[in-house]
């Protein structure tokens, strides 16, 4: 598509072969210059090229997704304009990203994520999904069969406050899972991420609040720039598309990485 849009611009095709290639590729172009690096996948595969790019310090290279994935929640969220012409017009801005660290007694792992963190259900959703068949209607279906499977996870927050959950999400985005809408927030680049949380209280407020989010929308939520947290129970955390697992003791803190990312 490019080479017939741009015939005079140097195109490269860098196919990934197992999964963590796509940084691999993306931490080493990023230290070569500044190239413009189009992630051909969804959202997981995107978080991949942005976590290349981040490992390189003072990196010029800007990033753009060409959605092909499940999800693809990033795109949705974006101004809609199709690659040639954010191309053409060279029109960069800088988003945020979402800078997620977690501790655990020496250990100290960095990731960074373009739109959102997940706890309890979103990881959950994310495998429903991906169990169940594709399209919206067996999707959901799927979804609704994962809340059985539900456990609600305690966390001790900075202030030192104790909190049960069923779900928490940080979110620089307004959409996510496909068919939610988390919140009315759609600026990416205001230094802040919205906290959308659902404690616990049973299957049937937890089903309420999924229809309402794939329905009329969560409307909106409180925004910070830094949340910080100790996980008392194991559960398994998404990272945009991907799916990790963090044990109890581990330490959590998200920030905002203000204007992180250049991208078109």
């Amino acid at each position: 598509m490019l080479n017939r849009e741009f015939p005079s611009l140097p195109v490269s095709v860098l196919p990934t072969t197992h999964a963590g290639h796509a940084r691999e590729l993306a931490r080493t172009e990023a230290g070569l210059g500044a190239p413009l690096m189009v992630s051909v996948s969804g959202d997981g595969g995107y978080n991949e090229v942005v976590n290349g790019v981040m490992d390189v310090a003072g990196s010029r290279a800007v990033c753009a997704v060409q959605p092909a994935g499940n999800a693809n929640d990033h795109h949705r969220s974006l101004p809609d304009q199709s690659l040639p012409q954010a191309i053409r017009e060279a029109s960069v801005r800088r988003i945020d990203l979402l800078r997620v660290t977690f501790r655990d007694g020496d250990r100290q792992d960095v990731r960074y994520a373009h739109s959102y963190v997940g706890f309890g259900l979103t990881p959950l959703m994310a495998v429903g999904i991906e169990k169940g068949g594709k399209g919206k209607v067996l999707e959901l279906v799927s979804v609704a069969r994962t809340l059985s499977k539900l456990r609600p996870f305690e966390l001790v927050r900075a202030d030192g406050a104790t909190a049960r959950f069923d779900s928490l999400i940080l979110a620089n985005i307004s959409r996510m899972a496909k068919y939610g809408t988390v919140s009315e927030s759609d600026q990416p680049d205001d230094g802040r991420f919205e906290v959308v949380t659902l404690p616990h209280a049973g299957r049937w407020k937890m089903a309420l609040m999924t229809l309402r989010a794939v329905t009329l929308g969560l409307g909106r939520q409180p925004s910070v720039s830094t949340y910080e947290f100790t996980m008392r129970d194991a559960a398994p955390c998404q990272i945009d598309g991907e799916v990790v697992h963090c044990q109890a003791g581990t330490q959590v803190l998200v920030e905002s990485a203000h204007g992180a990312l250049a991208t078109i």
